[in-house]
């Protein structure tokens, strides 16, 4: 039996710190926690503190048993990451071994290489009880905020919802940010743009002011006609451009959206492969700091490739006085090596922190910029008030941006001097359009938390992805509307206008709040204010961090918490399903003289008529499509209440029922069910429902290529044919004919394939 222990969170991370110990140590993961509040019920003693029971999971009591024979007569050495997070898995894994935390040794490190392995080997430190302390914090507070406020949504609007301290706050923001938009009065505007030339080059300039109306720039390229162009002021002054410092987890975030179009869940899970291979330093750190030893090297490769002129030191101060994360920013363990990954989406991964780190201690770029000035006139008489700007810039010198491009083009202006004329080659005024408010992407959601101090670089991906699974936010492509756009235009001495069909307002991967999350934030708004209010949350995390430093006691946090908090769950049980769901009268039912309302429900806003509390039940019916609970129509709701509708019947007599359920408008045929999108229930006919039905059915037939007794089938699935014997699925490889799998060779491929992974992730970074 090895004479040392060393438990890391992760397999792929043990495989690697393996290779840099010698034949003493041995490595084992924990799967990350081992030890958590319990799955149901509160577990947490209120009346005692605010003492949490903690269980171990049951995915993880095999794990925890080969740790205890494995720790029994060696050295412990608990290696986790050097975070809260990472502090409570040792600390967990303290109790769950019966280890003693006071002896037991901690080890930490920022990147996984020989040499960071080998300096934690040799200076360990015990458990910092203050981080797990602060940890215990996050993870009670939310359990009790969930916990508490949940099932107040359960009654209220709907069953399975869930509410949670930062995932609530960061719906709203999107929430706001749609209103924002619907609120948004369109206005625009003409700009004047111009095409002049020298005689020999030609350039573009702008008008320093625009025109609110048609009119009045019409006016103005009237007045045009047969000026004098002449320069009126020439600018030329040096600029420099400084490279941004080394990434910190949003702004990476951020930058692997924008350059590479990765999602922010798609962007963590890359870096935390790189790091586990020993090619990144720790991917979760709000630090923009780098060690001296990353500096040198730095240096020591941009002075070898590029020249020494092209090398600048800088340390980067963190913005975070309290900064809860690693300590150094996340930059290349080699800067020697600017390609590494498995894959090609970690080999564009690694290459951007490598270039951002390695430009933060590059040169600046060095710009030459110029602006001229030109007024206009008629010959022989005063100038206009208004005058033309041409703006350039040339770049000089390349610096940091040789490694770190990206720029936009440089635009390189004539040689001109004060009094030179230039010539009209043509003038356009083109009608413009105020811009409404954008709708937030994953990583701009990322830049709006961090700027509000709400969350932690743990908590963002995990956050994002909550607020997406459970249905209150949409990750949508925006095709934009049509606008008819008004063109202005002079040339030589011909004033002409067209209009031209633009497309405006597209856009990708941006987050769109469902009506869900509409009723939930005006309902949590309304009854629990203080809870989801942008600088209580911040000032929660605040808490955190002096819990972290030692400054203050966690259970006298949470009791102050739950002082203001739980008065406010009775308070919201007095509120009404009714305005909850947020039910809107829409009028009178003309049979029955009972009211109808537009109100949301189980799975999205409906129709209903007559009140819970009548003898007579209420009856339901979907919404129309492009209604609103706010828009709908009485005329249009009586026409929803005509559904199910009987369309016809099949060609063996059985009836055909139109009708909208969950997942939109259908046919119904005994017990199958038929999509019928992009068709309307109350208009389909026969004809297009019988042809739907057949296609159906003909796609249902060859649904499964085999089926044998032993109840193994070859399915053929929506990426192509596999295994599946209900509880497994197997792939079956293209070169394969799945109609020769007899049934010996398909039970040998589901003997074969690889079991479904079953460890559970950090329950905390969902908060």
């Amino acid at each position: 039996m090895s004479k040392n222990l060393v438990i890391v969170e992760s397999p792929a991370k043990a495989k690697t710190i393996e290779k840099f110990l010698g034949k003493d140590f041995t490595v084992r993961s924990s799967f990350g926690h081992i030890r958590d509040l319990p799955k149901k019920g509160l577990s947490i003693d209120k009346e005692n503190d605010f003492t949490p029971t903690y269980e171990v999971s049951a995915d993880k009591k095999k794990v925890v048993k080969e740790l205890k024979t494995l720790a029994k007569g060696a050295e412990v050495w608990l290696a986790s990451d050097e975070d809260r997070e990472g502090e409570a898995i040792a600390w967990h894994l303290t109790q769950a071994l019966g280890l003693d935390p006071a002896k037991t040794k901690r080890i930490v490190f920022h990147e996984i290489t020989k040499t960071a392995i080998e300096h934690a080997i040799q200076n360990p430190r015990h458990l910092d009880i203050h981080l797990v302390d602060a940890q215990q914090a996050r993870r009670i507070l939310d359990r009790l905020v969930g916990y508490e406020l949940s099932p107040v949504l359960w009654k209220k609007v709907r069953a399975g919802l869930s509410a949670g301290r930062v995932q609530s706050v960061a719906v709203r923001l999107i929430v706001e940010r749609e209103r924002e938009i619907k609120d948004f009065t369109q206005s625009s505007n003409y700009k004047v743009t111009a095409v002049f030339t020298t005689g020999v080059d030609e350039f573009k300039a702008e008008l320093d002011s625009r025109f609110d109306t048609p009119e009045a720039a019409e006016t103005f390229l009237r007045s045009c006609i047969g000026a004098e162009f002449t320069v009126t002021a020439v600018s030329q002054k040096p600029g420099t451009r400084n490279p941004g410092a080394p990434f910190t987890t949003s702004v990476l975030q951020q930058e692997a959206a924008r350059r590479l179009g990765y999602g922010v869940k798609q962007t963590m899970t890359l870096a935390q492969r790189l790091y586990e291979s020993g090619y990144i330093t720790y991917m979760r750190t709000d630090s923009t700091i780098l060690s001296g030893l990353a500096i040198d090297a730095a240096k020591t490769y941009i002075t070898k490739e590029y020249g020494a002129k092209y090398s600048k030191v800088r340390q980067y101060k963190t913005k975070n006085s309290s900064a809860q994360e690693a300590h150094e920013a996340i930059r290349p363990t080699d800067f020697s090596k600017p390609v590494r990954g498995q894959d090609e989406q970690q080999k564009r991964l690694y290459q951007l922190i490598w270039q951002r780190a390695l430009a933060s201690q590059m040169a600046p770029a060095e710009v030459e910029k110029t602006e001229i000035t030109l007024s206009i006139a008629q010959p022989g008489q005063s100038p206009l008030k208004e005058a033309f700007d041409a703006k350039g810039e040339v770049l000089t010198f390349d610096g940091f941006l040789k490694v770190y491009g990206g720029q936009k083009d440089d635009t390189l202006l004539p040689s001109v001097a004060i009094g030179d004329k230039v010539s009209q080659q043509s003038i356009a005024a083109t009608e413009t359009f105020a811009r409404s408010p954008a709708r937030y992407s994953e990583a701009a959601l990322v830049k709006k938390l961090e700027e509000l101090g709400i969350g932690r670089p743990s908590t963002y991906a995990p956050t994002i992805s909550t607020i997406q699974t459970r249905g209150y936010v949409e990750k949508r492509d925006l095709e934009g509307e049509e606008r008819k756009v008004r063109i202005i235009s002079l040339e030589g001495s011909s004033v002409t206008s067209k209009t031209e069909t633009v497309i405006t307002g597209a856009d990708r991967s941006k987050l769109v709040p469902t009506h869900l999350a509409d009723v939930v934030t005006d309902f949590l708004v309304k009854y629990f204010g203080s809870v989801i209010d942008y600088d209580f949350t911040a000032r929660v995390e605040a808490d955190f961090d002096e819990i972290a430093e030692g400054k203050q006691d966690w259970n006298k946090m949470i009791k102050e918490f739950y002082q203001d908090f739980h008065p406010l769950v009775a308070g919201a049980d007095k509120a009404s399903r009714k305005e909850a769901s947020q039910a809107r009268l829409i009028g009178n039912d003309p049979k029955s003289g009972r009211p109808i309302y537009a109100r949301f429900g189980r799975y999205g806003p409906m129709l209903q008529v007559g009140e819970v509390e009548d003898e007579t039940k209420p009856t339901f019916a979907p919404m129309p499509a492009g209604a609103s609970i706010e828009t709908v129509t009485l005329e249009q709701a009586l026409e929803m209440f005509k559904l199910p509708r009987t369309v016809g019947t099949t060609n063996d007599g059985q009836e055909i029922k139109a009708n909208i359920g969950r997942f939109g408008p259908y046919v119904q045929v005994g017990k199958l069910f038929v999509s019928i999108k992009p068709h309307d229930p109350l208009t389909i006919t026969e004809a297009e429902a019988r042809e739907l039905i057949a296609a159906k059915q003909e796609k249902d037939l060859n649904k499964y290529i085999a089926e044998f007794a032993s109840g193994v089938k070859i399915v053929n699935g929506p990426y192509g044919p596999y295994i599946t014997d209900g509880k497994k699925n197997a792939r079956i490889d293209k070169s394969v004919d799945p109609k020769t799998i007899t049934e010996t060779q398909a039970k040998d491929l589901l003997d074969k394939a690889p079991a479904k992974r079953s460890f559970r992730r950090r329950r905390t970074k969902k908060a």
